[in-house]
C-alpha cells in the first residue's frame, strides 16, 4: 500500500516496451527516399532513427499543419539574429535537444562540434537511444 493511495506504484518491468522503431530509408544526398524497384524501403532500430533525427531536424516547427507542433525544430530561427558566439551555441543545443526529447525512444542528446559560419550553422549530434549510441551530422 502507497502512502497515497491517489498515486499508483507502477514497477518498470511491467511497463509495455516499445514496438521496434521504423521508418522510410533516406538517401541524405538526394533529400529523397530510398526506392527499390519502385518500393519504399523499411529501416528498423537505430537507422529509423537517424532518419527521424534527420527529418525532425530539417522540419521547420510550426510551419506545416501536418505535423503535430511538438514535431520539428527552430533552429533556423536564429540564423541573422546577431547571437554571440557562444549564445549561438547554447541555442542550437537548447533548441535540438527540445526537437528531439519528444522521441520516447531517445535517452539523451549532446550537441557536438558546432561550426558557426555567417549564415548557416554545422553540428554533430549524439544521441542514446534504447539501441545504443548514434551520431548525426546536421547542416541548418
Amino acid at each position: 500500500m502507497a502512502i497515497f493511495p491517489f498515486i499508483e506504484a507502477t514497477n518498470i518491468a511491467q511497463q509495455e516496451e516499445l514496438p521496434l522503431f521504423k521508418e522510410y530509408a533516406w538517401d541524405y544526398n538526394t533529400d529523397e527516399m530510398i526506392l527499390k524497384d519502385g518500393k519504399t524501403v523499411i529501416v528498423e532500430g537505430n537507422e529509423a532513427l537517424k532518419v527521424w533525427i534527420y527529418k525532425a531536424l530539417k522540419t521547420k516547427r510550426y510551419a506545416h499543419a501536418g505535423y503535430s507542433w511538438n514535431y520539428g525544430s527552430e533552429i533556423e530561427s536564429i540564423i541573422g539574429q546577431g547571437y554571440s558566439r557562444q549564445t549561438s551555441k547554447n541555442e542550437i543545443e537548447r533548441l535540438c535537444s527540445e526537437a528531439l526529447m519528444i522521441n520516447p525512444y531517445i535517452a539523451t542528446v549532446n550537441v557536438l562540434n558546432v561550426q558557426i559560419n555567417n549564415d548557416s550553422y554545422m553540428f554533430d549530434v549524439r544521441v542514446s537511444t534504447v539501441y545504443g549510441e548514434l551520431e548525426v551530422n546536421e547542416d541548418v
